[in-house]
């Protein structure tokens, strides 16, 4: 068994789509019309087989009270990892976007926060290698 698609809720699908393909770099997979809406996926360059990534219509009425609660307690709904969270932080910064937590090394682990222009707290990770 294996992970093939996972989804994040997004106000907007269409300012989604330019966020996460134009600012952080993924590619479009799917944008396939839907009646209002549109299964819209997107894939890393790096893991073109990898998942896909869901930008779901935030439509449903529990979805703002679950993500205003998150983004309240700072707590992110997705993690991306990434070679160098000091590197992607200094890339992203310069393309505008708001970190909530800067690089912080966490002992197993580097980890940055940011808001993605959609209603979600995102994670950056690098793992740390094993020292085992």
């Amino acid at each position: 068994m294996k992970i093939a698609l996972t989804s994040l809720f997004v106000d907007d699908q269409r300012a989604a789509l330019a966020f996460y393909t134009e600012v952080l770099g993924f590619t479009k997979h799917h944008d396939i019309p839907l009646g209002d809406n549109f299964w819209l996926t997107v894939k890393s360059p790096e893991s073109p087989d990898g998942p896909e990534l869901l930008l779901e219509p935030a439509d449903h009425p529990a979805v703002k009270p679950y993500r205003d609660a998150l983004v309240r307690d700072g707590i992110p709904l997705a993690q991306f990892a990434v070679d160098d969270v000091e590197f992607e932080h200094a890339r992203l910064t310069g393309k505008g976007v708001v970190f909530t937590q800067p690089p912080t090394d966490i002992g197993t682990a580097v980890v940055a926060v940011f808001d993605d222009t959609c209603g979600n707290l995102i994670q950056l990770i690098q793992m740390k290698p094993d020292e085992n």
